[in-house]
């Protein structure tokens, strides 16, 4: 079955550029123009991804994101608007997938539709099957479960990802760059907070697992890398 995308926008035309070129790639596409009608739609029709504008009438996309993050772990594109700065740091830190600013390229606002499914969908090909250990740290990717100690970790499949790849390259600094290349699947050319806003997501749950410790390592001026 193709992958069912939401797209939620008060702008008519944007619903419908979005929707054509989704079709074209086979995609089955349903739509919603407030935030209200975001959320019955994502209850009913389960999307495998949203594509989320910020500003929206009836409840806004920060709202929006807030709640389907506490129902669901379903990836989210967020469309944002140039100057929205604060709206796209606090969309990514409440777990947003990615995010592309308006006015937006069709071509490459697909690439990420394409890059965020490929990660997320069944099978996972780029996703190296078996156990990882790295001290109390248990990563099993074919059952898609992280636990620390006797912590089972709760986490969305984006930071699943991430912590995945810090722990098979446990101890060695991995850039902003080749995370976004290894996890989101795509190089990323322009604003690196995607990174950012995840890792600090995936440093409070391992934090609070971890009863205050820090296993995640910020290396100034060259990346990230996880305690070994």
């Amino acid at each position: 079955m193709p992958a069912k995308i939401l797209i939620v926008d008060d702008e008519p035309p944007i619903i419908d550029l979005l929707t054509y070129n989704l079709k074209l790639a086979n995609y089955q596409v349903v739509a919603a123009g407030d935030g209200k009608q975001a959320l019955a739609q994502a209850r009913r029709e389960q999307p495998d991804l949203i594509i989320l504008d910020l500003m929206l009438p009836e409840l806004d996309g920060l709202e929006v994101c807030r709640t389907l993050r506490r129902e669901r772990d379903v990836p989210i594109i967020m469309l944002t608007a140039r100057d929205a700065e604060v709206d796209r740091v606090v969309g990514l830190e409440l777990g947003a997938d990615d995010y592309v600013v308006k006015p937006f390229s069709v071509r490459e606002l697909m690439a990420r539709v394409k890059s965020v499914l490929r990660r997320t969908g069944p099978g996972r090909p780029d996703t190296p099957a078996g156990v990882t250990r790295v001290g109390e740290l248990r990563i099993d990717a074919a059952r898609h479960e992280a636990s620390l100690g006797v912590v089972l970790l709760e986490l969305t499949t984006l930071e699943f990802e991430l912590l995945h790849t810090l722990a098979r390259h446990a101890g060695q600094v991995l850039s902003r760059e080749q995370l976004l290349e290894q996890v989101w699947g795509y190089q990323y050319h322009g604003d690196l907070r995607a990174v950012d806003a995840a890792i600090k997501r995936l440093r409070t749950k391992l934090r609070q697992a971890a009863a205050g410790a820090d296993l995640i390592l910020t290396v100034r001026g060259v990346g990230y890398k996880l305690a070994s």
